[in-house]
């Protein structure tokens, strides 16, 4: 019995990793404690100046943080490793090199959050160099009005000092908004999503050779942006994302569908999340429509008409991703408009004005942190009426999602990166 309480009390004592796009459970939650509520000139452990320029968020393995840049006078696409410790700057390693592709003015040539075992690193880019393969594509379906040359995307693997593993091209890629696809791992595979102006697809590879492993033809080509969030959900493993007109469900071991949800929109970014209480999926997007709806997750084969539990047209975030925290589901609209809905009955709680939001939320103690493009940080306890518990200034522009690990925040702005204990 001893010897059982120990070890139970050592596991809780383990901080969790934030190895991912919204950190371990793909959800933005952190199950550490000891979070700092706001930034004050006494919290700050230390503050970097990174090279180039992306919006990808930190991650965080251990004594390592890594982040992704695009360096525009050398056109390379970098991993930096960093000393968690002391933010040093280990290592920098380029990854692609290639003509800078066009973007929205919102987005940056290095989106893609990348993603690490404690292993290796993971990271997705968009090659733009004309090849054979992109030339005969472009050719045969030149690109329509708005539309924009194809390139290829390449996903790698780095050691831990910075050394490739491997690298793979899986497809092409073609969207005027730019390249965003966070790779994601489940068992051993990484997993990335590819809806594009063209034939879209996902496909997973071995993580320890790159060899593929499946591949899935996503319908009506169509861009989006939505990583995936992986769940055992009604009895079956679950990778569910929205994007290209539709919410699909597929089993991550083979690719193969569970469900499908057609629309409601057509372009989708935000990750949807899960809720442990209600047991239903929470899905916020998109473009040109805006829909918000709670999905049960125990369906089959088409279930638009059947498995939406509540849909509204109300405080919806395209680009920003929510938060469950009990029973409130909380969102901020890209126009920077909080809210803080009833999660079971999609009811609106309250709503505040908080200006514009890239970044997406992140949870920690009970307590939920909005961080808006200006750098204003926001920490809201969940809850019937609006509640803010601290509010302070990072000092510079912020689109990157912050990462959580053992009472550390890690904020990526447009300069720099940033620990806060």
């Amino acid at each position: 019995m001893r010897l059982a309480l120990l070890l139970i009390a050592a596991s809780a004592l383990h901080a969790e990793n934030w190895p991912q796009w919204r950190g371990p459970r793909l959800d933005g939650t952190s199950l550490d404690t000891g979070f700092p509520k706001k930034i004050d000139a006494t919290n700050v452990v230390w503050r970097t100046e990174l090279p180039g320029e992306g919006h990808a968020s930190p991650i965080v393995w251990n004594d390592r943080v890594f982040v992704v840049a695009s360096l525009a006078e050398t056109e390379e696409r970098v991993l930096i490793a960093l000393d968690r410790a002391s933010g040093k700057i280990v290592w920098q390693q380029a990854v692609v090199k290639s003509p800078l592709e066009s973007i929205h003015r919102l987005n940056s040539r290095a989106s893609s959050t990348p993603a690490t075992d404690g292993e290796r690193i993971y990271t997705a880019f968009l090659d733009q160099t004309e090849t054979a393969a992109t030339r005969e594509a472009n050719a045969s379906r030149p690109p329509g009005k708005g539309e924009v040359n194809k390139g290829t995307v390449v996903v790698s693997a780095h050691d831990f000092t910075g050394k490739q593993l491997w690298q793979v091209r899986p497809g092409l890629f073609s969207s005027k908004h730019g390249f965003c696809s966070s790779p994601i791992l489940f068992k051993d595979k990484v997993i990335v999503n590819c809806d594009h102006d063209g034939d879209g697809y996902i496909v997973a590879f071995a993580r320890d050779t790159g060899k593929e492993l499946w591949r899935i033809t996503r319908p009506n080509n169509t861009r989006s942006y939505c990583v995936p969030i992986i769940r055992e959900l009604a009895g079956k493993t679950q990778m569910v994302l929205s994007g290209t007109k539709c919410i699909t469900s597929y089993d991550p071991n083979d690719g193969k569908l569970i469900w499908m949800i057609d629309g409601p929109t057509e372009q989708y970014v935000a990750s949807l999340v899960h809720s442990e209480k209600t047991g239903w999926l929470y899905m916020t997007g998109g473009f040109p429509d805006h829909h918000l709806m709670a999905i049960r997750p125990d369906g089959t084969g088409n279930v638009t008409n059947t498995h939406v539990q509540w849909h509204t047209n109300k405080g919806v975030a395209y680009v920003p991703s929510p938060i469950v925290a009990g029973d409130h589901f909380l969102i901020v609209s890209d126009s920077g408009i909080g809210h803080c809905f009833d999660a079971k009955t999609g009811d609106i709680l309250w709503e505040e004005r908080m200006k514009e939001h890239h970044a997406s939320l992140a949870s920690a103690e009970g307590l939920v942190y909005f961080i808006n493009d200006f750098g204003t940080l926001r920490t809201v306890k969940p809850g019937a009426k609006y509640e803010c518990v601290a509010e302070s200034e990072i000092g510079e522009k912020v689109f990157a999602s912050p990462a959580l690990s053992d009472g550390q925040l890690f904020i990526r702005g447009e300069k720099t990166l940033m620990c806060v204990k």
